[in-house]
């Protein structure tokens, strides 16, 4: 899909005076630069310091390493999966090939690329996402690990191999800064890995290909950093990956302005892109943990060259990670919320390696685990080496005090993130906070109000998470819809209204007014309440409540307004099997063999059907990673909403046995 006249306008609508000129002097430079493009400084005596200390490798769990050697295996014999889609030709890949629709990127001046078009160029993720190499960092990592030099062989192959074929400014993989900066941070750990093997220099150092695309994918970073109302993850990604960069390969006369200019960037937009309260800001979980992965990783490459970090990064490092300890499940998971797009900021490890366990293993090496945190029990490679390269906290002579929160936070009022527990694992994410981050709030989704349920890390009343960016806006219009949430759909339409696939043209405001954790009015009761002005004139009002002693949580919603048709869905799990008999719902699943269940009333007066695996229009998927999507059912109550007071209120009961 191109973007029409009217994307543009709209886009253009959403950007400030400033935003506006920085992208007029953007396209100055790339005029500039397809006549007169800059040339890379002649560099003799190029060496590489940031290695890691010795026994760091030590420090690997054997178990972590068997998988990470398995992975490299599969790798090595050219296999390899992204984002649901199998590859066999990764021995000797094609860098502009999408399998997924059988087209190439063209070869042309990258400024050229139509890169939102999947008919001109296939779907650019497919394209784009090997060449952020860090499948090479996986094998990097294997060859370090096992000193097996056929690791070390294939790396430095594909690393030729993708030079040659990806000259500067040319073709696809020269248009995203995200991009450029994750491949930069990939190269540093690829050398730091590869460093016992005799040929990493004249890979490297010693190669004027390597130093002319490590010297250009800096300068890109520098010219066109993302601006404005783009300045989320991305402008992270680009300023951990140019900083990172600088600090391992301080090689060229703009390496220090570059190293300082970065660093202050992500200071700048690490505290931006975050909440107080330390949860991101984009409201996407995933990008949570992407950035807070960026930020380490940087702050790792700092302080392996001896290069002061500000301490506003570590501050807002150690919150994201007080954050993330406090919201994820009893297995680890953290919320499904707003975009998702499988994206990692380091990857160092094997298949079946728990993201979000390694996350936390990190922060207590860096920060320190508080009492009430979750135990990891799960093992990963890359927490070790990132240990061995960051001083801790509270070794850090500049370290700012920081109070930690004294018990689990239950509430993050700013982000408006309220997480329900009960018994047996019960878990539930209440949702009353902003749309999204900045002015297109990209990766939000219509979710207002919406409710996420779980027992014991399975997915009972699910969200249905993201599938798809580019390409296929049936399939993205649904998975980001008011109707593919938990939550009421008034007069067929969004609370919120897109302009495009990243882009919202109007937000649905909302606010919470209660939110107490479980005992907080001594009856053992957790409660939450808030509200939206998406459809207004008309208001939406959500309570849930979560009786510990029943094990039952309860969803009253309220519409305050004109009669409207309304649709209020419940979207289950996958695992979750469901007979639904008029107003009521038998809900069964089975967890570590242990057969469960659970019972969902539901309000008698509007219509429910159940809804699985529907194409045209969608409805009934849940997408377990970026790229994949598998029927699950979805419970639908259609009648009307607002006016009379029958009519304008709604109770749901979900009640789990055992």
């Amino acid at each position: 899909m191109t973007a029409s006249p009217g994307w543009y306008l709209r886009r253009l609508s959403r950007m400030g005076l400033r935003e506006v000129g920085g992208r007029v002097a953007d396209t100055a430079r790339r005029r500039r630069w397809r006549s007169a493009p800059p040339v890379a400084p002649e560099v003799t005596g190029a060496r590489f310091t940031a290695t890691l200390p010795a026994g760091a490798l030590d420090a690997v769990p054997p178990d972590a390493a068997k998988r990470l050697l398995a992975e490299a295996d599969r790798l090595l014999a050219g296999h390899a999966e992204f984002f649901g889609v199998p590859r066999d030709d990764l021995a000797d890949p094609d860098w502009w090939y999408d399998p997924k629709t059988g087209r190439r990127a063209p070869s042309c001046h990258a400024f050229d690329v139509p890169y939102r078009s999947e008919d001109a160029v296939g779907d650019i993720k497919q394209i784009w996402e090997p060449s952020r190499h860090q499948y090479l960092t996986v094998l990097a990592a294997a060859y370090a690990i096992s000193g097996d030099e056929r690791y070390a062989e294939r790396v430095a192959a594909h690393l030729r191999s993708w030079w040659a074929a990806n000259p500067p400014l040319r073709g696809a993989h020269w248009i995203s800064g995200i991009e450029l900066g994750i491949r930069l941070l990939s190269w540093v750990w690829v050398r730091r890995l590869l460093d016992g093997w005799s040929g990493v220099a004249a890979l490297f150092e010693d190669n004027p290909v390597a130093r002319r695309q490590v010297w250009h994918h800096q300068r890109w970073l520098a010219a066109f950093p993302s601006r404005g109302s783009s300045a989320n993850n991305h402008v992270i990604a680009e300023a951990a990956g140019q900083s990172a960069a600088a600090c391992a390969f301080d090689w060229f006369p703009d390496s220090a302005r570059w190293r300082a200019d970065a660093l202050r960037c992500l200071e700048r937009h690490l505290r931006s892109n975050t909440f107080g309260s330390g949860l991101n800001r984009e409201l996407a979980t995933e990008y949570h943990g992407l950035v807070l992965e960026l930020g380490l990783a940087a702050v790792a490459e700092a302080d392996a060259a001896g290069v002061p970090v500000p301490p506003a990064i570590h501050l807002v490092l150690l919150r994201m990670t007080d954050a993330l300890a406090a919201v994820v499940d009893d297995r680890l998971r953290p919320p499904r919320q707003g975009d998702a797009d499988d994206g990692h900021g380091l990857v160092v490890d094997g298949a079946g390696t728990d993201r979000w366990g390694s996350l936390l293993a990190t922060g207590d090496a860096v920060f320190g685990r508080l009492a009430w945190w979750p135990t990891v029990s799960g093992t990963d490679v890359r927490t070790p080496l990132l240990a061995a390269l960051i001083r801790p906290y509270a070794k850090r002579e500049a370290a700012p005090a920081a109070p930690r929160p004294a018990s689990r936070p239950a509430h993050f009022a700013d982000a408006g993130l309220t997480i329900l527990r009960g018994p047996a694992g019960i878990w539930c994410r209440c949702d009353g906070g902003p749309h999204g981050f900045l002015a297109i709030a990209a990766h939000a989704h219509a979710d207002a109000l919406a409710v996420e349920v779980r027992q014991d890390g399975v997915d009972v009343l699910a969200d249905p998470g993201t599938y798809c960016y580019h390409g296929q806006p049936a399939w993205r219009r649904y998975f980001r819809s008011t109707l593919g949430h938990n939550t009421l759909e008034l007069g067929g339409a969004d609370q919120s209204v897109s302009g495009g696939p990243f882009l919202w043209t109007r937000q649905a405001r909302s606010r919470v007014l209660v939110a107490e954790a479980a005992g907080a009015a001594g009856d053992g009761v957790a409660r939450w309440c808030a509200e939206h002005d998406g459809y207004r004139p008309a208001v939406h009002r959500r309570r849930v409540e979560l009786a510990a002693a029943t094990r039952e949580l309860r969803i009253v919603d309220e519409v305050r307004g004109p009669r409207r048709a309304a649709r209020l869905a419940f979207h289950l799990g996958p695992a979750i099997v469901a007979d639904l008999v008029g107003d009521r719902a038998e809900l069964t699943w089975t967890r570590d063999g242990e057969h469960r269940s659970a019972v969902l009333e539901l309000p008698g007066h509007l219509r429910w059907s159940a809804q699985r695996g529907a194409v045209e229009p969608p409805l009934g998927w849940y997408s377990p990673g970026f790229g994949r999507k598998e029927p699950a059912t979805t419970l639908v109550g259609t009648g009307f909403a607002g006016g009379a007071a029958r009519s304008g209120e709604f109770t749901t009961v979900l009640r789990f046995h055992g």
